[in-house]
């Protein structure tokens, strides 16, 4: 009788463990979160893909009118025909999302915005939020009016160099006051990097891209500076462009320099599709010190009366902040305000501001005033 009570204990016991596991289990599951997907030409899409394949993420729905995409990426990650729908209208009567996901042209982020917004559905469209100021104020209307989220997302953003140099500057005051940022972003050329067909038709056509390196990486920089500048724009935006291979991008810039000029420091963003090898990296210049986002990952701090340089790797991020699908659950269930985040609808709509500036600047040769 003891034996038999001891297992009948062991099994209940066990039952309820097996059972604590499952609804574990089905919390987490519970947890992901439901996109849909507008457009499969942004090549970023990608990182999306892989983590649809490692089970971190539902896509419940994908709009994509190029019937080669569609074959592509349906073979390629065993998609069910179910889930492609010829545009996004169409899918978002059927299904409903926790979020958009653009992967399109950046002339159709707003699209995605009038499309979504109504129905109470946040958007997260790749950098940057639009081609001209009249669409990004557009988009910020439309997500007041419905509140919603309309949020941008840039690689930068997770980088945990990047978060850990903001908070020795503005929390541990490693370097003292901001007098300088110095940001170098881009890679050898998007043609000679090997990016796809759909990819590179909209990234080199100034219409659906609103220019060449510029855009596709001064974004980075006027980003990064908006963050460390604590949201304000410059006061004035001058530009340099460049086409140094005009024979492989004839109707777009290939090479800028966007010179920021704020109240008490100085921004530059040198943007290419020039450059030896990739880069992405930020240099910040305080009264007393100097700190470097090297790459993703690693850091050089100098301060005065220091020979030597500190080099050192950042701290692994708070998962919410480790990736743009980690924040964006966060934000959607309201555990964090973006605010003046990097990906934040307030700090988008001053980049594109400055971007815009520094276009019509490159184009008349003059600095441009913002308002």
């Amino acid at each position: 009788m003891i034996i038999n009570s001891h297992i009948k204990y062991f099994l209940s016991a066990t039952g309820l463990i097996i059972c604590f596991l499952l609804s574990c289990l089905s919390v987490k599951a519970q947890q992901k979160l439901n996109v849909a997907i507008a457009g499969l030409t942004h090549d970023h899409v990608y990182l999306i893909m892989n983590s649809y394949q490692k089970a971190e993420v539902n896509i419940i729905g994908i709009a994509e009118s190029n019937p080669e995409l569609v074959n592509r990426f349906k073979n390629r990650y065993k998609i069910p025909d179910s889930i492609f729908y010829n545009n996004l209208t169409d899918l978002l009567k059927k299904k409903k999302p926790d979020v958009v996901l653009a992967y399109n042209a950046i002339s159709e982020h707003l699209a995605v915005v009038e499309v979504a917004a109504p129905l109470g559905i946040s958007v997260m469209v790749e950098k940057p939020l639009a081609i001209t100021v009249k669409q990004a104020e557009r988009m910020a209307a439309l997500a007041t009016a419905y509140k919603v989220h309309v949020l941008t997302n840039y690689e930068t953003t997770w980088y945990p160099s990047n978060q850990e140099l903001f908070k020795d500057i503005k929390e541990a005051n490693t370097i003292g006051a901001i007098s300088k940022i110095i940001v170098h972003d881009g890679h050898q050329g998007p043609k000679e990097i090997g990016v796809s067909a759909a990819f590179l038709s909209w990234l080199t056509d100034p219409n659906q891209n609103g220019g060449g390196a510029l855009v596709d990486f001064g974004c980075y920089g006027a980003n990064l500076m908006t963050w460390l500048m604590d949201g304000k724009a410059p006061i004035s935006v001058t530009a340099i462009t460049h086409q140094i291979k005009k024979d492989v991008y004839p109707n777009v810039d290939d090479d800028a320099t966007i010179l920021l000029e704020y109240p008490s420091a100085t921004g530059i963003i040198e943007a290419s599709w020039n450059w030896p090898f990739s880069i992405k990296d930020m240099e910040v210049f305080g009264t007393n010190g100097y700190i470097q986002a090297v790459n993703d990952k690693t850091l050089r701090l100098k301060n005065n009366g220091k020979s030597d340089y500190k080099i050192y790797q950042a701290k692994t991020l708070k998962p919410i902040y480790s990736n743009h699908l980690s924040y964006l659950s966060a934000v959607l269930k309201g555990e964090i305000n973006p605010a003046n985040d990097l990906s934040s609808l307030s700090n988008n709509l001053i980049v594109v501001k400055i971007l815009a500036a520094a276009k019509k600047s490159a184009k008349t040769g003059k600095k441009v005033i913002l308002k």
